[in-house]
């Protein structure tokens, strides 16, 4: 995971689909752009003061440019509409990343399903499993087929089931469940709706499942105080009932990268030494690692190695 921010200027924009445009960027200095692999995500700085994720759906050989697939929100929280009114070819922006959520690596005949904009993080894992001859299956849903990007893009020799509202046509997830075998791999981005219908048809005790959401929902948790050290500096925090880990660490002048602040993109993730931390993400932290912007201790000392 590449966490340091780099210069990129935007080199072209380019209609992808009704209210989508794909984004293309290379480096501000011509230098190769850091590798990253099909799932990957980056971090946009935006000149409005906000950072958004977007998933990386262009050509992962290609070290020269990264590509991005930004659909216009209808309830725009300043990031969509910033780059669909306001930016243009020669914007500099800082990027963050590339990193994932997604594994390194997708067994054979994996079920990737998407949702409207969601194909931008399966798309290139899909177009290299099926270029690897691993026989992946792809079901991708749109309100219709003109507000559904890359289309064009989908090889006409690979199993992939289109299903456009407007045409009424619907996924299946039970049918689909009952016709797999145990321990398929599933990789699904999407709205809330969908991933949670696919999380429902597709138990984990069965399948693998990994699902990438827009935005968290919003969720019931019981706060209480904890104490946070920070190994490096030596300095001690108290993280109030009321407060975020990484809103008590900025109040104490050590703040932290921050992409979505809602435990969707991992930007925060920072290492645990000691104690029990309570992870609220909706990716999964890794082993030894947490993501302060939502989750908090179950003891009431933590030690991170800031």
């Amino acid at each position: 995971m590449n966490t340091d921010s780099e210069l990129l200027i935007v080199d072209d924009m380019s209609p992808a689909a009704e209210n989508i445009c794909t984004v293309t960027l290379r480096s501000a200095s011509q230098r190769r752009l850091p590798s990253w692999r099909p799932g990957a995500h980056i971090d946009l700085e935006l000149p409005n003061w906000i950072t958004r994720q977007y998933s990386l759906c262009g050509d992962p050989n290609d070290q020269h440019s990264y590509r991005i697939g930004v659909r216009l929100e209808e309830l725009s929280r300043g990031g969509s509409e910033y780059i669909h009114r306001l930016l243009r070819p020669g914007t500099l922006l800082k990027v963050r990343g590339p990193r994932s959520t997604f594994p390194d690596r997708t067994p054979a005949g994996t079920v990737f399903i998407a949702g409207g904009i969601g194909i931008t993080a399966v798309l290139a894992m899909f177009l290299r499993d099926h270029a690897q001859g691993l026989r992946p299956m792809l079901l991708y849903a749109g309100r219709s087929r003109a507000a559904m990007p890359f289309l064009d893009e989908l090889p006409e020799d690979a199993e992939v089931v289109i299903a456009a509202k407007d045409e009424d046509q619907r996924l299946d997830f039970a049918d689909l469940a009952a016709r797999l075998p145990a321990g398929t791999a599933i990789a699904v981005c999407g709205p809330s709706r969908m991933v949670s219908a696919v999380e429902e048809a597709f138990p984990e005790e069965k399948f693998q499942v990994h699902a990438e959401r827009f935005r968290a929902e919003p969720r019931a948790f019981v706060n209480t105080e904890f104490l946070t050290a920070c190994a490096r500096s030596g300095m001690e925090v108290t993280v109030g009932e009321h407060e975020s880990l990484m809103g008590a660490l900025a109040r104490a002048d050590r703040p932290l990268a921050a992409g979505c602040r809602e435990g969707v993109c991992g930007s925060c993730e920072v290492r645990v030494l000691s104690g029990e931390p309570e992870h609220r993400d909706l990716i999964g932290a890794p082993p030894g690692k947490m993501y302060p912007c939502v989750s908090r201790s179950s003891s009431e000392r933590l030690v991170l190695d800031l």
